[in-house]
């Protein structure tokens, strides 16, 4: 075995390219992740000598020279190859530590993706490391290991391998990819329900620094992406290398950054104790690791996720089936359901154009507050003693789809469920009940692992969709996983395969069903669920202050038409905070729009505003739900400015926004990006929102904006000098559309 040894392996794909030294029988090593050099102008790639003069451009040492720390560390690093950090791969067997030898190795690669066998017949194990690299450019890992220990069928090996009898246990199993030694700046996530996607930017920590999340799912405080940069992270320019972990369970976000190597960037499923523990034959495949690259800032990381995700097979299709305007009835009667008043709310939906009705908790059986009925998916005779029959056909005769709520993997101990099958509680016996002095929301983890507990919820959910023809499902997902034991081990993993196998099992079952995934708001919104759900919701907060920061954030990942984004009442539910309806319906533009909200109560003039926003909603959607996003770097820490231009840059639409004050009188100027410089725009201020504020006076060009003709400009000089800013008051909002002439 020798580093650096062997032929290279160039993927490419959307502008970036993964190099990687493949030694016979060795690791391979990545040479390079960053922006395309493999090809020239002409669409060659590299020639061999250009890649030779590549190698000795960036090892670290002359050979035969033998440094003490690795000259490059492989795809999967280890100690054994001279590399001081986190290892990338941790097992056992009994007592004793596993330390990897590959004896044999095998690589397999093409333009888009390598796959690496690699034996240890010393320890007895198989890994398969697998990376691809999509149109996009996105970079997305995939590695399984394999206990081939066999002590009866494979003597050889038994003789080899210590206390071979013994199940492999996998502590972790972690992707990585290196970044250039300029990096000095990581950027993380926080946050709390409900304002979710809080950023957090210091400087790169030092040495091998993980973080993980325990709560059993991504979590509102989750890291959700580790993204580093060189200096503070920008929307639309500066280099950007960033790790997501496409998984729904537990996590943990890795950085090490060693005074001898490159830092290295990654991200691994967080297995507990004795969690994965492989008899022979038996194999485990990490969760996806997604790596973006970008040279165009965080709009350039958001593309990679967003052309990804539209792209699989299955992701809602927009131009078939226009995302629908949304009611739901949370915010509107709680817990208060009445069929009449019902009716009525459905009746005004239809009559300002929501396409989707959708009925929230308090439904089923003796669910009368949150403490009771969970997994009893049967409709309350008390307070629908007709069943949900005659609502659900007086939605469907008005034109509407009927959706239904759900927390499918939950369970009050107040219920026929529990009470019947405690043995179905995804937890510790001594756990149930937990502390008196703790809630957890009065309710448990079902352990869908558990082949009864799982189908009894899939039959309950598919009656109703039957019976009833429902035709969207809000999937919620409201208390932490703590001391998840199934069948006598940690079942972390096991219940969030069991989740993601329900979606697509109910999906398939009745085609055309849409589910949306909601966790006490935001805090499910990896690339792990948008792979089986239809729409997330992306936080509880109602409040437009917090939501264009949330669904900023969110949409670094989520595509906006995954991403569901109501208008509230005011005050709001969430902070008693009051805004214009402007504002709020503004905001809402940014995702997939909707109303949480007793329409009931509204003025006439408001229908009025209602009815002309979800029509400029229904006008629009094309664009905003198909089209490339864009944020503008600006100054002032007070302004918002998000765009979506379409692929051939005639249409465009942009929320300009406040979040409080402006700093100086003189507001700045907004570059508009994304339009083509040799085209002429019509700019409209589309007024359909509701009356915006600002102070006493207004730009020329804006003045022209509200007029039939609209303002015209060259995009040369929308893009380059920007349009002049009018002094918007706090929490206002404009909505700008550019069209080609």
């Amino acid at each position: 075995m020798m580093f650096d040894q062997g032929p290279h392996a160039v993927l490419r794909g959307g502008g970036v390219c993964v190099i990687l030294k493949t030694p016979a029988d060795d690791m391979p090593q990545v040479e390079y992740w960053g922006r395309d050099v493999a090809g020239s102008a002409d669409g060659c790639p590299l020639s061999e000598s250009a890649l030779a003069a590549l190698d000795a451009m960036t090892l670290k040492d002359t050979p035969p020279n033998k440094p003490d720390a690795a000259w490059r560390p492989s795809l999967i690093p280890q100690g054994a190859e001279g590399w001081a950090g986190r290892a990338g791969l941790e097992a056992s067997r009994g007592d004793r530590p596993v330390y990897a030898r590959w004896t044999h190795v095998e690589t397999i690669a093409d333009q888009s993706s390598i796959t690496v066998t690699a034996t240890d017949d010393v320890n007895g194990l198989r890994l398969i490391a697998a990376l691809r690299i999509t149109a996009s450019g996105l970079v997305i890992a995939r590695h399984t290991i394999t206990n081939t220990a066999d002590p009866v069928a494979d003597q050889s090996v038994a003789q080899t391998v210590a206390n071979a009898a013994e199940p492999l246990s996998v502590n972790w199993l972690d992707a990585t990819l290196p970044m250039p030694k300029r990096v000095d700046t990581l950027t993380q996530f926080t946050g709390r329900w409900p304002l979710e996607k809080q950023p957090a930017t210091a400087a790169l920590p030092v040495g091998s620094v993980t973080r993980d999340c325990r709560r059993g799912k991504t979590g509102h405080d989750s890291p959700w992406m580790f993204i580093a940069s060189v200096g503070t992270p920008r929307s639309q320019s500066g280099e950007i290398w960033a790790c997501h972990l496409a998984w729904s369970g537990n996590q943990t976000y890795r950085v090490d950054n060693l005074p001898a190597h490159e830092p290295m960037l990654g991200a691994g499923e967080l297995l507990g104790p004795g969690e994965v523990r492989l008899a022979p034959g038996e194999s485990y495949t990490a969760p996806e690791v997604c790596f973006s690259y970008s040279s165009r800032g965080l709009d350039g990381i958001a593309d990679r996720f967003h052309d990804w995700l539209r792209s699989l097979p299955g992701h809602v299709d927009v131009t078939a089936k226009p995302r629908p305007f949304t009611l739901n009835t949370w915010e509107a009667v709680y817990f208060n359901h009445d069929e009449a008043t019902l009716k009525r709310l459905a009746d005004r939906a239809a009559e300002v154009g929501v396409e989707r009705f959708v009925l929230d908790d308090g439904w089923f059986h003796e669910r009368r507050d949150d403490t009771r009925g969970l997994g009893d998916w049967v409709v309350d005779p008390e307070v629908w003693p007709a069943g949900l029959d005659g609502l659900a056909a007086h939605v469907h005769g008005l034109g509407m789809e009927f959706g239904l709520w759900f927390e499918p993997e939950m369970v009050n101990l107040d219920s026929d469920l529990a009470r019947e099958h405690p043995d179905w509680i995804l937890a510790a016996p001594e756990a149930v009940p937990c502390r008196e002095d703790l809630s957890y929301r009065t309710q448990y983890v079902l352990d869908l692992a558990n082949p009864d507990a799982y189908a009894h919820v899939r039959d309950q959910m598919a009656a109703l969709v039957e019976r009833l023809g429902v035709d969207y499902i809000k999937w919620d997902h409201n208390r932490e996983v703590t001391e998840p034991m199934h069948d006598g081990h940690f079942g972390l993993h096991e219940q969030t395969e069991a989740c993601y196998r329900l979606f697509d099992e109910l999906k398939s079952r009745f085609p055309g069903l849409e589910i949306e995934s909601c966790s006490s708001g935001g805090a499910r919104t990896d690339a792990g669920i948008l792979q089986h759900a239809d729409r997330i919701w992306a936080s509880d907060s109602n409040d437009p202050r917090d939501r264009v920061d949330i669904q900023r954030w969110t949409e670094l990942i989520v595509p906006p038409e995954m991403i569901g984004a109501h208008v509230g009442p005011s005050p709001a539910h969430s902070t008693a905070r009051a805004t214009d309806l402007s504002y709020r319906a503004a905001i809402s533009l940014t995702g997939c729009s909707g109303f949480e909200w007793n329409i009931l109560e509204c003025t006439d003039a408001e229908i009025d505003v209602l009815k002309s926003f979800v029509a400029l909603y229904k006008e629009l959607r094309r664009l905003l739900h198909t089209g490339r996003v864009m944020h503008a770097d600006l100054k002032d820490p007070s302004l918002r400015a998000r765009g979506v231009v379409n692929d051939d840059r005639t249409h465009a639409v942009w929320v300009v926004a406040t979040t409080d004050n402006i700093r100086d009188w003189l507001a700045e100027r907004l570059p508009v990006t994304g339009l083509d410089p040799a085209r002429t725009y019509r700019v409209r201020m589309r007024r359909e929102i509701g009356e915006s504020h600002w102070g006493w006076v207004t730009p020329q060009w804006l003045t022209a904006a509200q007029e039939d003709g609209g303002f015209i400009a060259p995009g040369l000089l929308l893009g380059s000098v920007g349009l002049q800013l009018p002094n918007l008051w706090p929490m206002q909002a404009i909505v700008l559309e550019f069209e080609a002439i």
